[in-house]
This record gives C-alpha cells, sequence and structure tokens, in this order.
C-alpha cells in the first residue's frame, strides 16, 4: 500500500512536470515557426493542459479499466470548474471581459448534453467514440480559424506577453519536447499502477478513482496555468484555458478511450450521479458569467460557491462508496 501510494505521489509530480515541459516545448516552437500568439493560446495551451488526461484515459482504456478512463475525462471536468477556478477566484476576483467567452461557452453546453446522449444507453460505442473524435477535431479546426480571423482579440497582447522569452536554441526545445512526451507516457504508467493497487487494496470502484485522485492529479497543470494567467492579468486566457480543456475532456478523452476500448456498460452512477454534477457546475459557471459578462468579476464568493459545490460532491462520492466496501 504504502508503495502504491508513493507511485501515485512520484507520478502526479513528474505528471504535471513533463506536461509543462512539453507545453513549454511546443509554445517555443510554434512561435520559432510565426504561428499566431492566439492560435497558440487556443491549441497549445488549451490541448497541452488536457494532454495528462488524455495520455492517462488511453493507458487506462489499454489496460482494461475504461471506468478509470471515463471517471477521469468528468471527474476532470468537475475539478476544473469546482477546485481549478474556485480556487483561482478565492485568491483573486477574476474579471469577465471578452467575447470569445460567449461564442465557447455555448458550444461547451453543446458537448455536454451531446456527451450525455451517447451515454444514454449505457454504454458508448466504437461509433459514438469516433463521433466524438470528429467533434474533437472541429473544435480544434473552428478554434484555428477563429484565431486566424481575429489576430486584434482582447487577449492576443495578453498571449503575446506570456509567451516573450529570450532567445532558445531550437534543438534544445525540441529535446525537451521529446523528454517531455516520454516522462508524461511513463508518468501515466506509473499513476496508473498505483491507482490500479490502491483498487484492489480498498475495493473501490475504478470510477470512484478515476473521478478523485487521478481527476485532481491530472488537472494539476489546469490549476498552475489558470493561477498563473490570473496573477498576470490575463483573466480570459484563464477562463478560455478551463472552458477548452473541459471540451477537449469530453471530446478528445472521452472519444479516444472508446475508440481504444468500446465501453459496453457505463456504470448506473455515471448519469445519475456525475454527469449531471458535472452539468450543474457548468451551467452555475455560465450563470456566473453572463451575470458578469458587462464587465464584472467572479467574486471570492462565487469561487467560495464552487469550492462547496466541489468537496460536497466529494463527500457525497465517499458517503457512497464506503457503505459498499464496510457495510457488506
Amino acid at each position: 500500500m504504502f508503495i502504491a501510494s508513493l507511485a501515485i505521489i512520484i507520478g502526479l509530480g513528474l505528471l504535471v512536470w513533463s506536461a509543462d515541459r512539453f507545453v513549454d516545448g511546443a509554445a517555443v516552437l510554434a512561435k520559432h515557426f510565426k504561428l499566431p500568439p492566439l492560435l497558440i493560446g487556443i491549441v497549445i495551451v488549451g490541448f497541452g493542459t488536457s494532454a495528462p488526461e488524455m495520455v492517462v484515459s488511453a493507458m487506462a482504456a489499454i489496460d482494461g479499466i475504461p471506468g478509470l478512463a471515463l471517471g477521469n475525462a468528468i471527474g476532470s471536468n468537475i475539478t476544473n470548474i469546482g477546485l481549478v477556478l474556485g480556487i483561482t477566484a478565492v485568491l483573486c476576483p477574476i474579471t469577465i471581459h471578452s467575447k470569445i467567452i460567449k461564442n465557447e461557452f455555448p458550444l461547451l453546453i453543446f458537448i455536454m448534453l451531446f456527451s450525455g446522449y451517447l451515454f444514454f444507453d449505457d454504454a458508448l460505442s466504437t461509433f459514438d467514440a469516433y463521433l466524438l473524435l470528429t467533434g474533437f477535431m472541429l473544435v480544434i479546426i473552428w478554434s484555428v480559424t477563429a484565431a486566424l480571423r481575429d489576430r486584434s482579440d482582447t487577449s492576443n497582447p495578453e498571449c503575446s506577453e506570456d509567451l516573450r522569452s529570450p532567445p532558445i536554441l531550437l534543438r534544445r526545445e525540441i529535446i525537451w519536447l521529446i523528454v517531455g512526451l516520454v516522462v508524461l507516457i511513463g508518468s501515466s504508467r506509473l499513476l496508473l499502477w498505483g491507482a490500479v493497487e490502491i483498487v484492489s487494496a480498498f475495493g473501490v470502484s475504478d470510477l470512484v478513482i478515476g473521478l478523485t485522485i487521478v481527476a485532481v492529479g491530472t488537472s494539476l497543470p489546469e490549476l498552475t496555468t489558470t493561477i498563473a494567467a490570473v496573477r498576470k492579468g490575463n483573466h480570459d486566457i484563464a477562463i478560455g484555458n478551463l472552458i477548452g480543456s473541459n471540451m477537449f475532456n469530453i471530446l478528445g478523452v472521452v472519444g479516444l478511450t472508446g475508440a481504444i476500448a468500446p465501453i459496453t456498460s457505463i456504470p448506473v452512477e455515471v448519469m445519475t450521479r456525475d454527469w449531471p454534477i458535472m452539468l450543474a457546475s457548468t451551467l452555475i459557471l455560465l450563470m456566473m458569467l453572463y451575470r458578469s459578462s458587462k464587465g464584472g468579476y467572479i467574486f471570492r464568493r462565487e469561487g467560495f460557491l464552487l469550492l462547496a459545490i466541489y468537496f460536497s460532491y466529494n463527500i457525497y462520492l465517499l458517503y457512497d462508496v464506503l457503505p459498499t466496501k464496510y457495510n457488506t
């Protein structure tokens, strides 16, 4: 048990480090090829912070534990809104003023509703998975097109300032990019091994492990990126990063999982407990954003509300799981 716990701690640490190196290397390469700063922010940062979820879920699907992969995707979305955005808002109220949020958020709601429609028959077929992956590619194409069309968006100077760095040898960045990817895969394997050992020892379902331990671990890049963006005054990037990450989690992570190993029996708790919480958290955030869309804030009290929702959900998970284990 000690070794499994240590494996999870080391795996999470390496996961965050490697994701950071991967994103930095990709951003420098993108700058080298003179890609627009907003395009770097949307695609590189948004996709890069979802890389841990995608790699961990792919490994879980290959290992025959799709429940953990599905729990990781849904749990990461709940964690992004409740824990990541909640902590960020408590540390510093978040200013909302970008029109791009109004365009992306309805799309996020649609993606979540569509995923619920696919989960409704308690299965995720290969065809369903390819639908999600097609949506994933369409969202990337839409993001790229929007970035190229509107280079004067207010996020551009923020991205430019954030990505401005001293000259770095291209060869070194390529090496770091490869190292980051290799460590990302290796740390994911280590994290999964530790999670599976704990599942076996405590009898907790792989779905719950994915919703909690693994979801928090793979959401750490979003946490560090969001706090850093808000500290630098790049509030739109912080919100946009979370919205983009949540889109990628549903379309990319769940789609990739189903493409590798179709889920023939989705646990009933997903549609009665976890998916509704994910949707409700998103709708609550939507109300905050639209109330604040005319130059307002997500205040600290709203950050505490998001944290309360997140911890209440996790306490309910604990309450729901422990009786199954100890009352038999």
